[in-house]
């Protein structure tokens, strides 16, 4: 407050002292609504204005970035350097460049905000202009130009007052007699890049004129362009702008999330076009009609759409903004040019010349609206922010042999000139092309940076080679992140036996006999115990006529009779259903009658009259009631094999079928074969840490396959199986008892189960636990991952449970974790919407 008081009664005083103050009036200024208040506020701050004006768009979104930080740098400040060559007079091109603000009045203009906090842009009558001469002929080479990059460097950092004109200054400096190096430094408010040759070959012809001016074309004032924009139609702009970028998707982003906003001078990176690929686009491009401009931009749209998943894109570009109405435009000194929205879309069935000539057309439409503030045409949209990625064609006459006269030779060495935006595609066009690629180095590296340059070289192959391909053949990807994609990230090439669940099993039976594997509140069982009741009961159901292709339905509780038919099912080479007995009797009905199966095993508790069985022939056999019971006694407890089976059992048949929530229609029944679960058993076996010591939890519901993963888990690597009542998996304080209580050492929990544990409860004995069924956020990893194993895993029920497997999760994560990589003898590809490999970090859909 103290320092604005200041300000307001130095600017008092200033305005009582001034001769002739007060004579302005708001009809003097008729382009902009200004009160006498704003008068007299500008005229205290500049005493000698001579004009008031308004803001051109661009001015608009370049002040507003400007004056955003106030304490970073200035991204928006342009330095050129010169080296000068020859006999040169310091005090004449002093003169000359002192001329250049005489004859151009906006590069007088200072940026001043009215109290209402409206900018314009003020033009006093005239201003002493910024010059300072050094001279380092003392220094040896390498010291001065050590020197001179420092004071160049200093100068660039150096803010400009933008309300305190003029935004523009000179430091000429004396390296020898006949060698000079001359820094200009301004403010992109003043000028665009057309605009720095016209006043740079002014400048020089002034200097070789002694300051004549009769061989300059008139000038035209920059007050008559901002005429011009203030009589276009601007509701015609509007709906313009509303039917070319209507049902647009969103924004489009490439770099992260930017937390902190400060602008930062970027990093650059420059790629040569090979002379024959310059030469090819520009054949192609005269061939079909087509402008340079329309390739470059068609081309980095496809880059963004395979970078985002997105068919239709848009990002940033830079268009001259020089209406031809307006005489001597071409030669006026000012900022015109303005930002607009490139829209690019398309369908993966379509070919590129298809693109481009749209793209063309489309463009076209809009040439006569491109005078739009960019933030009003964001405003139409509805989006704040529609793009972070800009494009800059550099089409502006800069010829340096131009600036060369009889006696001095003039070079530029140095041209800094960048946005705010986090990346920036620049283009010089000319028989052989140029692109640089500006970008902020703390939201991308380097090498980042390079594989995007390399794609983007790919794409303008493409088009060179054949602009009539369809953008689904073409192949964005370098070999290196192809091979990545394909080779290293798919190491799956665990040796896995091609063998059915219950020769897998049998194979544990013999290694571990005595071993303890399924535990049922007081009912343990050994894996020879359990074998003998699964061979019982598969000899049991092989002489009822069950074999390969059939389907046994299983409604029985949570026991260890469910563990022994599952297996006595797999055994005599029949497909198990899950039935949870307490699902509502239409669910049960529905699965009964959509699977049909050949027989159905139930338990004493459960009403042998399940819906769905009492209308139809489905044999039913009471699992453990006396009289089955006695007859499995009759029977072998021999493992069967082919012979005794229907049929020769081979891996490409079902092993169980497992239905679907129904949460997005109707219940959809998957028939799973045998020839996954080697893949499962192996990978389990490998990452999960499994011995014959380790306690597995049997949590999900037998009706889901995650119980599939918990049975596979187990009993094929020699671990017991601890079955539990409902009550007691609760989640919650019941669930965390049962952990402790039965010395759970593996568990398989969806992250909304661990959401519901005490966290205060560590349980240590917890040795490995998968997070599965649901996305998994960071907080729960940070929650259970410190102090054991936590794994990702991920899978739909068609792929045997699980497709992909995270190594170990750390202990402390900012960001969701990985699915993984794929399980033993499965391959994993995220593709884009035309079926390509999509690079990494693209979100695309995943085929396994």
């Amino acid at each position: 407050i103290t320092q604005l008081w200041k300000q307001a009664l130095h600017g008092l005083v200033n305005y009582a002292c001034q001769p002739g103050v007060g004579g302005h009036t708001p009809s003097d200024f008729p382009m902009v609504d200004l009160t006498q208040h704003d008068i007299d506020g500008l005229q205290s701050s500049h005493p000698d204005l001579v004009d008031v004006l308004p803001l051109a768009p661009m001015q608009e979104g370049l002040l507003f970035q400007s004056l955003y930080d106030h304490h970073s740098c200035d991204v928006y400040t342009v330095q050129l350097v010169f080296d000068l060559d020859g006999p040169l007079d310091q005090p004449l091109l002093r003169a000359a460049a002192e001329t250049l603000l005489d004859r151009h009045p906006n590069l007088r203009a200072a940026f001043p905000q009215l109290d209402s906090g409206h900018p314009v842009q003020v033009i006093p009558r005239q201003v002493r202009l910024p010059w300072h001469d050094i001279d380092v002929s003392g220094y040896s080479i390498p010291e001065a130009d050590a020197h001179l990059s420092r004071l160049a460097a200093d100068d660039y950092a150096c803010r400009f007052t933008l309300s305190r004109p003029p935004l523009l200054r000179f430091t000429l400096a004396r390296l020898g007699p006949d060698h000079h190096r001359m820094v200009i430094t301004l403010h992109h408010l003043l000028l665009d890049g057309w605009s720095l040759p016209v006043l740079l070959r002014e400048l020089f012809a002034l200097y070789a004129t002694r300051g004549d001016t009769s061989g300059l074309p008139p000038v035209t004032p920059y007050r008559d362009y901002l005429a011009w924009l203030a009589h276009q139609d601007r509701s015609t702009a509007e709906q313009a702008w509303r039917h070319a970028l209507a049902n647009l998707p969103g924004p489009i982003h490439l770099a992260p999330a930017d937390l902190s906003s400060a602008p930062q001078i970027p990093d650059q990176v420059s790629v040569d076009i090979p002379l024959p690929l310059s030469t090819a686009l520009h054949d192609q491009a005269r061939r079909h009609g087509l402008t340079l401009n329309t390739v470059i931009h068609g081309v980095w749209g496809l880059l963004l759409s395979r970078m985002t998943g997105s068919c239709d894109v848009v990002f940033g570009a830079v268009v001259s903004g020089r209406p031809p109405e307006i005489a001597g435009i071409e030669t006026m000194v000012g900022l015109f040019i303005n930002m607009v929205p490139i829209r690019v879309y398309y369908s993966p069935t379509e070919t590129l010349l298809t693109l481009l000539n749209r793209l063309q057309h489309d463009q076209s439409q809009l040439n006569a609206h491109q005078h739009l503030g960019l933030a009003h045409i964001q405003h139409l949209t509805g989006f704040n922010k529609l793009f972070d990625t800009t494009v800059v064609f550099e089409n502006y006459p800069w010829d340096q042999n131009n600036l060369t006269h009889s006696d001095l030779h003039i070079k530029l060495v140095a041209d800094h000139n960048h946005t705010h935006y986090p990346l920036t595609l620049l283009i010089l066009p000319s028989p052989h092309l140029q692109l640089r690629i500006d970008y902020r180095s703390d939201l991308f590296d380097a090498s980042t940076i390079n594989t995007l340059t390399a794609r983007l070289l790919r794409l303008l192959d493409a088009v060179a080679a054949d602009p009539d391909a369809f953008i689904s053949r073409i192949d964005l990807l370098i070999p290196a992140e192809r091979d990545r994609l394909l080779i290293e990230y798919n190491d799956s090439t665990i040796p896995v036996p091609v063998v059915c669940l219950p020769e897998l099993f049998q194979q544990q039976v013999t290694c571990t006999p005595d071993n303890t594997a399924v535990v049922c509140g007081d009912v343990t069982l050994t894996y020879a115990q359990l074998n003998t009741k699964a061979n019982q009961l598969a000899h049991l159901l092989i002489d009822r006529g069950i074999g390969p292709e059939q389907i046994v339905a299983l409604a029985l509780p949570r026991s260890a009779e469910l563990i022994t038919a599952v297996l006595g099912v797999l055994k005599a080479g029949a497909a198990y259903l899950p039935i949870d007995p307490g699902y509502p009797p239409a669910r049960i009905q529905f699965m009964l009658g959509d699977a049909h199966p050949a027989l159905l095993l139930a338990g004493t508790d459960i009403d042998t009259d399940l819906p769905g069985t009492g209308d139809t022939t489905i044999p039913t056999i009471v699992i453990n009631n006396a009289d089955t019971r006695a007859a499995l006694a009759k029977y072998p407890d021999t493992d069967p094999t082919d012979n005794h089976r229907t049929q020769t059992l081979a891996a490409t048949h079902p092993a169980y079928v497992i239905y679907t929530s129904g949460s997005t229609g109707t219940p959809k029944g998957v028939v799973v074969s045998h020839a996954g679960i080697s893949s499962l058993a192996t990978t389990q076996a490998e990452r999960l840490e499994i011995t014959k010591d380790s306690r597995v939890l049997q949590f999900a519901s037998p009706s889901f396959d995650a119980s599939v993963w918990e049975i596979c888990m187990a009993l094929l690597s020699g671990a017991a199986l601890i079955v539990a009542p409902p009550d007691q998996l609760l989640p919650g304080p019941p669930l965390t008892a049962l952990l402790r209580d039965q010395q759970i050492t593996h568990v398989t929990l969806s992250p909304s189960v661990l959401a519901a544990l005490p966290i205060e409860d560590s349980l240590p004995q917890l040795a490995t636990l998968v997070a599965a069924s649901e996305a998994c956020p960071a907080d729960v990893v940070n929650t259970w991952s410190p102090g054991r194993r936590m794994i990702n895993a991920y899978g739909p029920t068609e792929t045997t449970v699980c497709a992909t497997m995270s190594d170990p999760l750390p202990a402390a994560t900012d960001t969701p974790p990985p699915i993984g990589r794929p399980i033993a003898s499965k391959k994993a590809y995220v593709l884009d919407a035309s079926l390509q490999l999509a690079p990494i970090d693209v979100a695309g859909e995943l085929y396994i």
